[in-house]
């Protein structure tokens, strides 16, 4: 099973040339921080109070995406969410190129370097397994243009997607319009038996105040 920071990647990534769409920095780290945290929140290791996160279980998920941040959450003193959203999206670049790393590793993207103009290099990762990212955005261009009642971690990750202002980047002007009521509407639904159900959504009103103060 793909992470959340590695569906957000494999989401981003534009069929016709293997290049990610340009998201704002910030809403691609954010989306990075609250996707890591969701995961740990979803493997029970970590969980939420009217004030802080709270550390439930400090045992290595085995997950290289994950285990540098519960080791950091498992060290220091207990925080409120946003200060540990914040923590994470200082690590984003190397969560992001970890992800990228592994996506590689699985056959899924390749990795080919190219020169601009012989001094500037660029990156790009063509799908050598589409799959992986076919199956991500069929899933929630499925729930966004249908009825269909989504899982909860495509709940999860449509709530953060557009927390983080990246739907607007993925859809035209048209698509949202028809596809804003559908989002309102998921964002609404309960993690039905998700007893980290409110830790996503204290993740989530993290992630909206930090964005909120760069405005």
């Amino acid at each position: 099973m793909l992470r959340f920071v590695e569906e957000i990647l494999l989401l981003l990534l534009r069929d016709e040339d293997g290049k990610f769409v340009p998201v704002p920095n910030w809403a691609l780290d954010y989306a990075i921080a609250g996707g890591v945290l969701m995961d740990l929140a979803m493997e029970n290791r970590i969980d939420t109070d009217l004030d802080n996160l709270i550390l439930v279980d400090s045992t290595p998920v085995g997950d290289s995406l994950l285990d540098p941040s519960l080791a950091d959450i498992a060290s220091g003193e207990t925080h409120p969410t946003r200060h540990w959203v914040e923590h994470i999206v200082e690590n984003a670049d190397a969560i992001r190129t970890e992800a990228l790393t592994r996506l590689v590793e699985a056959g899924i993207l390749e990795r080919q370097d190219e020169r601009f103009l012989w001094v500037f290099r660029t990156r790009r990762y063509p799908t050598v397994d589409g799959r992986a990212e076919r199956e991500v955005k069929l899933r929630l261009m499925g729930v966004l243009f249908s009825d269909e009642i989504p899982d909860p971690r495509d709940v999860m990750l449509i709530c953060l997607v557009d927390e983080c202002g990246i739907f607007e980047e993925l859809l035209s002007r048209s698509e949202l319009d028809r596809a804003s009521e559908r989002i309102a509407q998921v964002r609404q639904m309960d993690l039905i038996g998700q007893a980290m159900a409110q830790a996503i959504r204290d993740i989530e009103v993290s992630i909206a105040v930090s964005v909120g103060r760069m405005y």
